[in-house]
């Protein structure tokens, strides 16, 4: 079996949640059984350690980009950042609101987490409209960073995200594809 049709045997989908309709596709059991865990962060590891993908940071979105974001940059040898939903962090922030299918939300970023000439790793466990990946981009590129890719473990193509990302110019790197939503 390869590694993303592995990958993909162990993410739980849950029918229905949150609302009728919904195929919740869960990353929790890809966390839970070590090697698996292993497999997973080896993977991106072992892309993100060639010379030009290297990151110098890594920035994770609010909550399960931290997971596997912070375990990453810890193996690159690199430091992490946070984005997080609005009213989380202590310090000075910048902001970026975006719509989501119903409404909108609002990322927040320390004023200090990057720095001109950073070159970003963005990392989330899931690509569905898009909205998260894109308005951390901006904040990371309001502070001085070049996001040199976006990086998630599923990709929901038929939500539309993937494409607006990569219509805006950012590589995307995703393990497994899932169809429907």
């Amino acid at each position: 079996m390869d590694t993303n049709a592995y990958l993909r045997s162990h993410i739980r989908t849950v029918p229905d949640w949150p609302a009728p309709g919904v195929q919740f596709r869960d990353i929790t059991p890809l966390l839970q059984d070590p090697k698996v865990f292993r497999v997973l962060i080896d993977t991106f590891v072992h892309r993100y350690m060639d010379p030009a993908l290297k990151p110098t940071v890594v920035a994770g979105l609010d909550a399960r980009g931290f997971i596997i974001g912070s375990v990453l940059a810890y193996e690159l040898g690199v430091g992490f950042v946070p984005i997080r939903k609005k009213g989380k962090l202590p310090f000075t922030t910048v902001e970026e609101t975006y719509e989501l299918e119903y409404g909108s939300a609002t990322v927040e970023l320390h004023t200090d987490a990057v720095k001109a000439g950073d070159r970003v790793l963005l990392i989330d466990d899931l690509i569905a409209t898009g909205g998260t990946m894109m308005a951390g981009r901006r904040l990371l590129e309001k502070l001085g960073a070049e996001v040199t890719e976006g990086a998630a473990i599923v990709d929901l193509p038929e939500l539309g995200g993937s494409e607006k990302l990569r219509g805006s110019g950012l590589p995307l790197f995703t393990l497994v594809h899932f169809a429907g939503h």
